[in-house]
């Protein structure tokens, strides 16, 4: 996949509206499925625009690409979908058990996608990180390197034993590519998995200066899921991206 985006065709449209959708998906053959009201703890105050953008919207876009005669339909889901096991270790036949409406939302996209007749293909993503044009800052290694540049303490609910998988955001396109050629089915989709605390001495250590932690133990620290790779490696994807390279490379852009 190029970085050129001269041959790429934009139709601005809402994904609920079928008129909409059904321009956009003629004469394709593969669609990767992005749109979507995402951020799992602020989904809590807006369940019904979560469940009308995420739930309906895929159920039209699924439609229209069932009677547009779409082959392969790649879904963007979430790790967020197994909820909080602790340190149970997690692949994709282990329990589902979403705690917000978001990661509620997903786990719904799959079992639309999954009844329509294509080759459905769903990545459980684990939480990006890492600099885009679009960067986003309520991803905790994005946010823990703008605070530790600005000099400000770095926030952590609970006592930062949360276990959490990752994976930069742009193994996250690699991902996307590649599944374009993966066989139907679940597969969860990450670098590796990192305990809260950990990022925060990352991030510090690669900032090279001292930052102060603030540990709110009266906080939600949110799900703890620590989850396995094993059927992405058999499809032979491999991240290229680690975490501290990450860091660092935000850590440049924002200096920059």
């Amino acid at each position: 996949m190029g970085s050129s985006l001269s041959d790429v065709d934009f139709h601005r449209g809402d994904i609920r509206k079928r008129d909409a959708v059904d321009v956009a998906m003629a004469d394709v053959d593969a669609v990767i499925h992005l749109a979507a009201v995402t951020g799992a703890a602020q989904s809590h105050g807006m369940r019904e625009r979560v469940e009308d953008i995420n739930v309906h919207g895929t159920e039209v876009v699924a439609d229209a690409a069932e009677a547009a005669g779409v082959e392969t339909f790649v879904l963007a889901s979430s790790c967020n979908v197994y909820g909080d096991t602790h340190d149970e270790e997690l692949d994709e036949e282990s329990t589902t058990a979403p705690g917000n409406p978001y990661a509620e939302s997903k786990l719904a996209c799959e079992d639309i996608v999954a009844a329509r007749d294509f080759t459905d293909v769903n990545l459980r993503l684990a939480t990006n990180f890492g600099y885009s044009p679009g960067v986003r800052f309520n991803l905790v290694v994005n946010s823990f390197v703008f605070r530790a540049l600005a000099g400000e303490p770095l926030t952590v609910y609970g006592d930062g034993t949360n276990w959490r998988p990752f994976l930069h955001v742009k193994d996250t396109a690699r991902a996307f590519e590649a599944a374009l050629d993966w066989p139907a089915g679940t597969y969860n989709v990450g670098l590796d998995n990192f305990r809260i605390d950990e990022i925060a001495d990352a991030v510090a250590d690669v900032a090279e200066r001292d930052i102060e932690t603030d540990y709110l133990a009266e906080r939600d620290p949110g799900p703890s899921y620590h989850v396995h790779f094993d059927r992405m490696h058999e499809r032979g994807f491999e991240p290229m991206h680690d975490l501290r390279e990450g860091i660092s490379a935000l850590a440049a852009q924002f200096q920059a």
